[in-house]
């Protein structure tokens, strides 16, 4: 939305202006790049795709996003018989010959443009699954040998693409963005650490991307211009072996200068480094902004820039310094859909913060779960029938201002319910308030900030410092109960936990002790948390040791964050040990014993010990209440502990149930 005179909103005036890529005229700088086929996926079921539609028509309402570039696109593979390729990303059909694809990229297409938004398809197949230039492996994480494509292969490979094109223009898609990054088999061809041919397609710059323009120039065959074309570009290879950034500038440079592309996508990562292409928490909001700007400043072409973008502020900052003309922005949207309209209203500071945990791809490709964005859990809902308005009158009473509490008393003083919530502490947010102190976790920080005060807009009666007792549950007389008391610590039955000089991570952050100088950290937890003590402690100077009775760390931490955080630890020489658990505390020792083997050993010296261990459910008052109240509830840590994220869905699922049972 512009002004009456044509002019953009202020306060970001070059996010909301207009720009011309290729074909597209779009109406302002903000591009949903891909991402929610954890949502629904749109080549899947009906009922995933009538999601994943829902979702983007959410998002691009009300003037959001002008450019949808989401439907990132498997092309089918060129196999022999009875081959299977496998790893994240593996096609045998792909998406595009699906019999279905046309109808579903038409309804999606249809449906974004009535809301005034472009969309183009991303053409993707991955590097060694099983196809490669030269007899050689990408990473030192996937040890999968590729097959040396010959000439035939690569033929067939430019026909697939060009007859994807095809059906994408059939698709009514607005363009086509060819994806040459993140271990695509086109990065492979143009990188000299994976191409090592000596035909016309290995060497020289020309010839290592000569696959890609045989593919461009067969693209542009069957489009013509009618669409736009673009390319996303790795700005530079993560691997040492790898091109740097001004080859990655080159590469873009000789690209643009076939006259075959609109525009090119910067990025950085990799699938699985440090950084990873879905960059985490512990990465600046805009970090690499100044490299796309290099980029920008090489080209004539328009360049868009994708990579933890998570708010306006940071969208206008690289936008107007001139590093990028567009911004793909996906988990800020996937945490507040109405970011954009926020941003145009001047109201910033109600936009819900993403944290940059990465549970909404975590969830659904490490544990098999639903989707769940960890700060908005409505996220994922958008085709759902919208919960009725409770009559006025109806109170709740939530005990507990942890994420769970919070979440819940938010939910449902939104859906018309008298809400009071009670906080034992003086402070709300519960073991939340715990990892924010760990180092570049200030986004949970901000989130905290956020949900306090949006309770005090929706004018849900908070009282701090209250431990209620059962009577006192009683006596409130509210409607219905909630328990959200969260958990404590848990110290393992270990000999030796007792002693003075073993600590529990919570003190550890709160800062309410000070370990010695050499730390072991005893790792009982599948997520974050010891890493984050480690972390913590490495950061102030001490000596840390992290010992793990799994075969790896953090085993529920997916491959796009684990990365980072291994990469900031190996940089302060934290010393790992893995397949051992901890079944002795000594004075200056611990001992340990191999999972397997059961082979016992001792591990020293260190002055303190510091228990990552999870923690323990607080359920006393809801087991003093259950069996005395008609209408309470229990849920967060207090039922079972786990993540931010689980508990902020639970308290969307009970603030569900209530509304269905208030509004009978």
């Amino acid at each position: 939305m512009t002004a009456l005179d044509g002019t953009p909103p202020t306060g970001y005036p070059t996010l909301f202006s207009p720009i011309t890529v290729g074909t597209m005229r779009l109406r302002n700088r903000a591009m949903l790049p891909p991402h929610a086929s954890a949502i629904g996926n749109i080549y899947g079921t009906e009922d995933e795709a009538r999601r994943n539609i829902a979702y983007f028509e959410s998002r691009c309402a009300d003037d959001g996003p002008a450019w949808v570039a989401s439907l990132s696109t498997h092309l089918r593979n060129h196999l022999i018989p009875g081959f299977e390729p496998t790893g994240v990303g593996a096609a045998t059909t792909g998406f595009f010959r699906l019999p279905y694809f046309v109808e579903r990229v038409q309804a999606f297409s249809d449906a974004l443009h009535a809301l005034d938004s472009t969309v183009t398809v991303q053409m993707v197949h991955q590097g060694g699954m099983p196809h490669g230039p030269s007899p050689v492996m990408s990473a030192p994480t996937i040890n999968l040998m590729p097959h040396v494509m010959d000439q035939a292969d690569i033929d067939a490979f430019v026909k697939e693409y060009a007859e994807s094109a095809r059906l994408s223009m059939e698709g009514r898609a607005d363009g086509v963005e060819l994806h040459l990054n993140h271990d695509d088999l086109h990065e492979w061809f143009l990188s000299d650490y994976t191409n090592q041919r000596e035909d016309e397609y290995g060497g020289s710059l020309e010839n290592r991307a000569r696959f890609a323009v045989e593919c461009m120039q067969a693209i542009r065959d069957v489009i013509g211009t009618s669409m736009t074309l673009g390319i996303r570009l790795n700005i530079r290879e993560e691997m040492p072996e790898g091109y740097d950034v001004d080859g990655g500038i080159e590469l873009a440079q000789y690209f643009e200068s076939t006259g075959l592309i609109d525009y090119v996508h910067g990025v950085i990562g990799s699938p699985w480094g440090n950084p990873s292409y879905i960059q985490p928490t512990y990465f600046q909001p805009g970090e690499f902004g100044p490299l796309a700007g290099r980029l920008k400043q090489a080209l004539s072409l328009p360049v868009v820039h994708t990579g933890r973008i998570t708010d306006p502020d940071v969208a206008e900052r690289i936008l107007s310094s001139g590093d990028a003309d567009i911004v793909g922005m996906a988990r800020a949207h996937i945490a507040d859909g109405d970011l954009l309209a926020k941003a145009r209203d001047g109201r910033t500071a109600e936009i819900r913060p993403c944290v940059g945990g990465n549970e909404c791809i975590s969830r659904r490709y490490v544990e098999g779960l639903p989707f769940g964005c960890a700060v908005n859990p409505t996220t994922s809902h958008e085709v759902d029938v919208p919960w009725p308005t409770v009559p006025d009158g109806r109170r709740l009473l939530v005990v507990g201002g942890g994420p769970a509490g919070m979440e819940l008393a938010a939910l449902a003083r939104e859906s018309g319910m008298d809400v009071d919530l009670w906080e034992a502490d003086d402070e709300l947010g519960g073991q939340l308030r715990y990892a924010v102190q760990a180092p570049k976790h200030e986004g949970y920080a901000a989130y905290l900030r956020w949900q306090e005060r949006r309770l005090a807009e929706l004018g849900v009666r908070v009282t701090r410092g209250r431990r209620a007792t059962a009577d006192d549950v009683l006596a409130d007389g509210a409607d219905t109960v909630a328990i959200a008391t969260g958990a404590g610590p848990r110290r393992p039955a270990i000999p030796g936990a007792e002693a003075p000089h073993v600590l529990d991570i919570r003190d550890v952050l709160a800062e309410r002790v000070t370990p010695g100088r050499r730390v072991v950290v005893v790792a009982q937890d599948d997520h974050v948390a010891p890493l984050s003590v480690a972390d913590f402690l490495a950061e102030r100077g001490h000596a840390v040791s992290i010992v793990y009775a799994t075969q790896q760390p953090a085993p529920l931490i997916g491959r796009y964050m684990i990365g980072a955080i291994l990469g900031r630890l190996d940089a302060k020489d934290v010393r790992f040990s893995f397949m051992e658990e901890v079944v002795g505390i000594g004075a200056s020792t611990v001992d340990v014993r191999n999972v397997y083997s059961m082979r016992t050993r001792t591990l020293g010296d260190f002055d303190s010990v510091v228990l990552a261990c999870g923690s323990i459910s607080d359920s006393t008052l809801y087991d003093g209440l259950r069996t005395r109240l008609p209408d309470v509830h229990v849920l967060g840590d207090a039922y079972a502990p786990r993540r931010l994220v689980f508990a902020t869905r639970q308290a969307y699922a009970l603030a569900e149930q209530l509304v269905a049972a208030s509004t009978r």
